[in-house]
C-alpha cells in the first residue's frame, strides 16, 4: 500500500528514542560560498538541514540518529569532487546527499556509482546526470532539465494566441544559456520542444557563466528580434544580462528563466527593483505556494515548519524554491526510502538503499512539492531518475510569486506581454 511521506513521518515519530549508538552518517555537499550560494545552494542546504533536524527531533529513523557532515563545494567542481571523496573515504559516511550545480553533479554521480557507494541528489537538474549512464546507486526525485525545457515551450504554446495574438508558428523565440551541463541541458529541451510546436527559434547561444561581458550576445538578440527569451543561468550572469540588456535597449514580450538564479527573485528584485517584475521562472514549485488541501494530510504543516525555520534563520520574507527542493528530497529519503532499507533490506549499506529506492511508490500529492515519486529502473535510459517529477511555471511581481502553469494548479493568470512602460517592454 502506498503511504504519503507525511504518514511515514508520523510512523517515525512513534518509533521512539535512538537505539544506543546507532546512526547513519550522511555527507551533505552544497555551495555555501561562491556565486552558487546566492543562486540557491545556500537555501537548499538550509532545507536539507531542517529535514535532518526535524527527523532527529521525531526520534530518527527506526532507531537510527542521522548524523550529517556538511561540506562546502565553494562553487567549484574540483572542490566538490574532492569533498565527496573526503567524505566517503576519510569521514566514512554512509551516503552522499545534496549537490546544487549540475557541473558538480555529473562527474560526482559517476564517481560515487563506480565506487559502489550511494548518492541521493537533492537539487541538480541536468538530465545528463542519468541519461544513458545506467547508474545503480544514484537516485534523484528532483525534476530534470529536459522537463524544464519542455515546460516553458508548452506554456508558450498554450498562451501564444490568447495573450500575444500569434499562432505558435509565428512566435519568435531566442534561447540563451550558461554552457555547463545545466544550461546546455535545459536549452536542448527548449530547442526540441519549441521546434516541435512549430515556433521559430531565431537564436540559440551559450556562454561561460563567468563571462565578464555579454554585450556581443545582446547585440545578436537585438538583431534576431525575439518575442520571448528563454534563459538558463546563475545569479551573477543573469544580473549581468539584465543590466547590459537595459543599457543596450534590448526589449521582449516575455523573459522565462529556468531555476538557479531565476529561483532567487529577491536578489534580482534587490538589484533591479520594478524592472525585474513579471519575470517567469520554471522550477519545482516552492511548497508554500501550493494549496495544502491538494496534498496528503499533514504535509501542509510540515511546509509551515520548514518556512518558519528558514525565516527565523535568514530574516527574509521571500522564500526561494530551492529551500523546498533541499527539504523535500531529504524528507522523501528519510521517511520513505531509509525506513524500508532498514526494515526490509537489513540495513543502510548501498545495496539496501538501492533496493529500497527502487521500491518507492509515492502518488501525486504525496510530497510537499506535489509530485509523486517512482524511479526509472535499471536498463532504462534515465535509470535512477524520478519518472513522476514535474516543474511549474511561476511569475514574479514584487513580493508576489504565483503559479501560472499548469492550469490545473495555477493561482493567477500570467501577465503577458510585459505591460507598457516596463523597462524591457517591446
Amino acid at each position: 500500500m502506498r503511504r504519503s511521506i507525511a504518514a511515514a513521518a508520523l510512523a517515525l515519530a512513534a518509533s521512539g528514542a535512538f537505539a544506543q549508538g546507532k546512526e547513519i552518517k550522511i555527507g551533505v555537499i552544497f555551495d555555501i560560498t561562491g556565486p552558487f550560494a546566492a543562486g540557491g545552494s545556500a537555501a537548499a542546504n538550509y532545507g536539507t538541514k531542517y529535514a535532518i533536524d526535524m527527523i532527529n527531533e521525531r526520534g530518527g529513523v527506526e532507531g537510527y540518529k542521522i548524523k550529517a557532515v556538511y561540506a562546502d563545494a565553494q562553487s567549484k567542481a574540483e572542490v566538490a569532487i574532492n569533498e565527496a571523496e573526503r567524505l566517503l573515504n576519510q569521514e566514512n559516511v554512509d551516503l552522499i546527499m545534496g549537490v546544487f550545480s549540475s557541473a558538480h553533479c555529473v562527474p560526482m554521480a559517476q564517481k560515487v556509482d563506480q565506487a559502489k557507494r550511494f548518492m541521493w541528489a537533492n537539487v541538480c537538474v541536468a538530465s545528463s546526470v542519468f541519461k544513458d549512464k545506467n547508474l545503480k546507486y544514484v537516485f534523484r526525485a528532483q525534476v530534470h532539465s529536459d522537463q524544464f525545457g519542455e515546460a516553458s515551450c508548452t506554456f508558450l504554446k498554450e498562451q501564444a494566441k490568447a495573450k500575444l495574438g500569434k499562432e505558435p508558428k509565428d512566435l519568435r523565440v531566442a534561447i540563451i544559456h550558461e554552457d555547463g551541463p545545466y544550461g546546455s541541458g535545459v536549452a536542448s529541451g527548449n530547442e526540441s520542444a519549441c521546434k516541435e510546436y512549430g515556433m521559430q527559434v531565431v537564436l540559440k547561444e551559450g556562454y561561460a557563466a563567468t563571462a565578464p561581458d555579454l554585450s556581443p550576445m545582446i547585440t545578436k538578440l537585438k538583431r534576431a528580434r525575439p518575442d520571448v527569451i528563454l534563459h538558463t543561468g546563475y545569479n551573477p550572469d543573469i544580473t549581468l544580462f539584465l543590466r547590459q540588456s537595459r543599457e543596450q535597449g534590448l526589449k521582449w514580450s516575455a523573459l522565462i528563466g529556468h531555476g538557479a538564479g531565476y529561483g532567487q527573485f529577491d536578489k534580482l528584485f534587490g538589484t533591479f527593483k520594478s524592472d525585474a517584475n513579471y519575470i517567469y521562472n520554471v522550477d519545482p514549485v516552492a511548497a508554500q505556494l501550493l494549496d495544502p488541501k491538494t496534498l496528503a494530510p499533514g504535509l501542509g504543516d510540515i511546509t509551515k515548519e520548514m518556512v518558519k525555520r528558514y525565516k527565523a534563520d535568514v530574516k527574509v520574507d521571500e522564500v526561494p524554491p530551492h529551500l523546498s527542493m533541499g527539504f523535500n528530497q531529504s524528507w522523501i529519503f528519510f521517511t520513505d526510502v531509509l525506513p524500508r532499507a532498514i526494515k526490509k533490506h537489513g540495513g543502510i549499506d548501498p545495496e539496501a538503499l538501492r533496493k529500497a529506492s527502487l521500491e518507492t511508490d509515492i502518488p501525486v500529492g504525496g510530497t510537499i512539492q506535489g509530485y509523486g515519486v517512482k524511479f526509472f529502473p535499471a536498463g532504462h535510459k534515465m535509470a535512477g531518475q524520478n519518472e513522476r517529477s514535474s516543474p511549474v511555471v511561476m511569475q514574479y511581481n514584487g513580493n508576489d510569486t504565483y503559479i501560472v502553469w499548469p492550469s490545473a494548479i495555477k493561482t493567477k493568470d500570467p501577465v503577458l506581454p510585459l505591460p507598457k512602460g516596463h523597462a524591457y517592454a517591446k
